[in-house]
């Protein structure tokens, strides 16, 4: 019999691209095979992002155009939590689920596509890999350690469409890193809604892995990835003071010297709008201290201008903000209200005009910090990890460097070099994002 095809249209951050890769993962196991085109496929899946009004525009857009393409099309993701906005713009869809609902994909997959017979399809003989399937490059993955937030700021809506903090097991997210590891990748990305709380709900219970005891929290796992030997860097840290006894491992070498760090602004009036922790003082101090014990700690934070009641004073607050931290890698955005935020409400919304100004002065002055931190390290012997060999050149990136969010190093006179390899590079030239280098000889 013809195997039935699954298409998938995977939208949103690291954290729902996790999500699609189990649900890939649960479907080839169960005897689908995938396809990369529309006509190919029998049924498709779309993943949907629900955060902001872009992003939610983008997902209905991608369901819009796999219906006309294919026209049987599954909907799951954050913004399959509010079925009703999707049904109201494409009432043909077959079905809908919310945000890491694995089971009810899968069901409803089977139920308008039913599997191949179990005689026809043995999962411990089919091609499915022990570390499942993935959507990233082979030599780097996001390893996903818990679901949920506790936090309720009021600018996001994550928890109402992902729930409060669940914790992985600490010896199954230790399982599955061993096995991306031994399937050959060599940069382990830590990711969650808030790392820096895990174990929290499970109130660090101890678990155990390979005949070991182990606490479930952030540090006991830092330390047990930090022995498989390839790179770990942490996302979306919050800056608790627990967090400062990852900087050891880290100037040990066994963690990147590497955080993601949302801090999203720095006046303290704007911070308890947003119901965020509002000690800037504090946080400057910290940071100060983590570079202390870790000079080449890179810093990575997201920013928001704009939001309600921000006034000048509130701006000008976070300019020097961003001057004293000298923070390595920022993202920052002009605020857009989210449907079900608690933010719409509060007065003194900020006219369009002036975000979008607040926003070009907050990137020339980050750009200009970000220039200078990156010419401090011209001449300086780094280890970087190659993502892309082609004609134009080999890009990798540094320990500085997430991929698809921070910058490149760019390599000249490296030949024979392969993606995934690990490399020992000269710095020679910087700009704002980049730098470029050439590789060690042996």
């Amino acid at each position: 019999m013809t195997t039935p095809k699954i298409g998938f249209v995977s939208l949103g951050c690291p954290k729902a691209l996790v999500d699609s890769e189990r649900i890939l993962t649960e479907l080839r196991g169960g005897g689908y095979a995938l396809s990369d085109s529309y006509a190919g496929a029998d049924l498709v899946v779309v993943n949907t992002c629900g955060f902001i009004d872009e992003a939610r525009q983008e997902s209905l857009d991608a369901i819009g155009e796999a219906l006309a393409e294919n026209g049987k099309v599954i909907v799951t993701g954050c913004l399959g939590a509010n079925a009703s906005e999707i049904l109201e713009r494409h009432p043909s869809v077959l079905a809908v689920t919310g945000p890491h609902a694995y089971a009810e994909v899968v069901a409803a997959v089977q139920k308008h596509l039913p599997p191949p017979p179990a005689r026809e399809h043995d999962p411990y003989v089919d091609l499915l890999p022990p570390q499942g399937l993935r959507l990233t490059p082979p030599h780097y993955a996001y390893l996903k350690i818990s679901e949920g937030c506790n936090h309720r700021c009021s600018f996001c809506i994550i928890p109402s469409l992902r729930g409060d903090l669940v914790s992985r097991p600490i010896g199954e997210v230790l399982a599955e890193a061993e096995a991306l590891v031994d399937a050959g990748v060599r940069e382990l990305l830590v990711i969650s809604q808030d790392t820096s709380a895990y174990g929290v709900d499970v109130k660090y219970r101890t678990c155990f892995h390979g005949g070991r005891p182990l606490r479930t929290d952030l540090l006991t796992l830092s330390r047990a990835l930090g022995e498989l030997g390839v790179w770990v860097r942490l996302h979306y840290v919050y800056p608790y003071p627990h967090v400062d006894a990852l900087i050891p491992l880290m100037a040990d070498g066994l963690l990147l010297p590497y955080l993601d760090v949302p801090l999203q602004h720095a006046s303290p009036h704007i911070l308890k709008a947003m119901r965020r922790p509002a000690h800037v003082e504090n946080t400057l101090e910290r940071i100060h201290a983590w570079r202390g014990i870790c000079p080449d700690l890179a810093i990575r934070s997201t920013f928001i201008v704009g939001f309600p009641g921000e006034t000048e004073a509130d701006f000008e607050a976070l300019l020097e903000f961003l001057e004293q931290a000298q923070l390595d890698r920022v993202g920052c955005f002009a605020y857009s209200p989210v449907a079900g935020a608690a933010a719409n409400a509060l007065p003194g919304a900020v006219p369009e005009e002036i975000k979008r100004e607040r926003l070009a002065r907050f990137m020339e002055k980050q750009a200009a910090i970000s220039a200078r931190r990156l010419q401090d390290k011209i001449g300086r012997i780094i280890e970087v990890l190659v993502d892309e060999v082609g004609d134009e050149g080999v890009i990798a990136r540094s320990y500085a460097d997430a991929p698809e969010i921070d910058g490149v190093v760019h390599l000249t006179d490296a030949e024979g070099v392969a993606v995934g390899d690990v490399l020992l590079v000269e710095v020679e030239d910087a700009d704002e994002h980049d730098l470029y280098a050439v590789p060690q000889l042996g």
